[in-house]
Formats: structure tokens, sequence, C-alpha cells
């Protein structure tokens, strides 16, 4: 691996960690605004303000972008928000930590459907570090388990999740990432909004809503788009979901930090394991296999 593309690797990584950690902080945020604002509305004014956002930033390089990018980033655009509608739509039905836990499994779904649509051949030590954020998330999350209504819907947008990470992978180039991200967010908004038809969207209900939806459009939002769609131009698919599988970590860190969650040996556990699943894939040192795989998709 050369030291330019190492370099990005490297940034990469960290940039998606810091997205992972973004995320992380926002679950109680969500929690407190569900229990006032219908899901769908919520997200409708989440992904509207962080659309315009990305919009006014970036109209420049929109027009710059080919049909055919344009199409990409609207059926990312759409994966992404019907996902988000239907984890959120699950959170009614089932526990934070058994929503936690399944929508982590895009872990799993993700090296599946490299395998099954780009034909990737990922090494031994990819299936051994995917089983390792498994474990991980079982013991972070779970509390006995049972499959019901919540947990389907749970289970199909990380299947959608998995499905994103894999496009992203594929269509991501760093010239045009910043406005792929900007297409992607404006299709989410348009999604979520027709979700709260026939009214359309009522806005939060005061001062302290207002704060963290914005925090979450345009931090957690429209900034983690954007590093996540230019970080995925630089990593394969399986080694993104593999280092997104942190945000449980850091979930349960800011909910013991900030919150009134103790500290457990099942956080401890469950984090370490993780935190080996993402060192087995991209801090130790890689053969020359994994190196390949690493960049099988960069540019």
């Amino acid at each position: 691996m050369s030291k330019p593309a190492s370099r990005a690797s490297s940034l990469a990584t960290l940039g998606l960690v810091a997205v992972t950690a973004v995320w992380g902080s926002t679950f109680f945020l969500i929690k407190d605004l569900v229990g006032r604002m219908a899901v769908a509305d919520f997200l409708a004014v989440r992904f509207l303000i962080a659309a315009l956002a990305m919009a006014v930033l970036f109209h420049r390089p929109l027009l710059r972008l080919s049909r055919r990018e344009w199409w990409q980033g609207t059926a990312l655009g759409a994966i992404y928000g019907v996902a988000q509608l239907l984890q959120t739509s699950g959170l009614e039905h089932t526990s934070a930590s058994i929503s936690g836990f399944v929508t982590g499994m895009y872990v799993v779904v993700t090296p599946l459907l490299g395998t099954v649509l780009l034909r990737q051949r990922l090494p031994p030590v990819t299936w051994i570090a995917v089983l390792l954020a498994v474990g991980g998330l079982g013991l972070l999350a779970l509390h006995g388990f049972s499959i019901g209504y919540g947990v389907w819907l749970t289970l199909a947008s990380a299947a959608l999740y998995g499905l994103h990470i894999v496009g992203l992978g594929s269509w991501s180039r760093p010239g045009s990432a910043f406005a792929l991200s900007t297409v992607q967010m404006m299709v989410i908004a348009v999604i979520c909004l027709l979700a709260t038809l026939p009214t359309g969207p009522s806005l939060p209900p005061d001062l302290g809503a207002w704060a963290a939806v914005v925090y979450m459009a345009l931090v957690a939002g429209a900034g983690a788009m954007l590093v996540q769609t230019w970080a995925q131009a630089h990593l394969s698919p399986t080694r993104a979901a593999i280092v997104m599988t942190l945000e449980p970590v850091f979930a349960a860190g800011f909910a013991v930090t900030f919150g009134h969650d103790e500290l457990t040996w099942r956080m401890l556990a469950g984090g370490a394991l993780v935190m080996a699943a993402m060192y087995l894939v991209e801090l130790a040192p890689r053969s020359g296999a994994v190196q390949a795989e690493g960049l099988h998709h960069e540019v």
C-alpha cells in the first residue's frame, strides 16, 4: 500500500470513528424527542434542515454531478431513508438495547452482500472480525431476546443499512463525495416528509427540542453523512461496517458519563470485543490479502 493511500485509509478510519462517536451521542436525545414528537415528524424536520444546509454549501458541486451519479445518490438516499423509518418505527415496538443489537447486524449483512453483489473474496481474518463484532454487540445490548414485530422491522433496516454501505463503497469517489452526500440527504428528507402525509410534519415543541433536532440535523445528519461518504471512498464496505460497530460502544460510554447507567462487565467485555474486531481489520499489521481487500475500493 502506497503512503498516500495508507494515509487516506487511516484518515478515513478516524473519520468513521468520529461519526460513530457522534451517532452514539444521539441515543438519549432521540429517546427524549420521540416521546414528544411523532417519529416521522422528527425525522422529516431533522433531515430537511440537513438537506437545506448541504444544498446551500454544495450547490456548485451538485451541478457538476453526472446523470449517473445523480441516480446513484438518489438510490442510496432512498435506501437510507427507508432504513431510518424502519429502524425508528421498530424502536417503538422493542427495547433500545435489542434495537441497537439488531441494527448492528449490518456488520454481518455487509460482507454477505459484498460477496454476493460485488463478488469480493474476503480473507479469513475479516470473518473472524465479523464474529468478534457480533459477539461484542450481543454483550453490549442483549438482556434476553425475542423476535417480535419491532425486531423484524429493525432487521429489515439493518439489511438496508448493509446495502447502503456496500453501495456507498462502490459508488463514492473522493472528488464527488460531498455532492453525492447532498443528493442522498435531499432524497432522505423527501422520503421522511412523505411519511408525514397527509398532515405534514409537526415542529419541535420547545427550544430544547429544537436545539436537539438542529444538532442531530447538522452534526449527526449532514456532517456524519459527509464524512461517511468521503471515508467510504477510501475503505472497503466490510472494513467500514466493522469500524461503525463502535457506535454502541460510544453509546454506552455516553450513557455512563452523561446519563444514569452504571459501568458493567458486559459493557467492558462487549466493548473490548468490538475494539478487537476493529484492530484485526484496521490496526494490526495486515497480510497481502488483507491489504488487497482494503485497496479494493480505493481510488
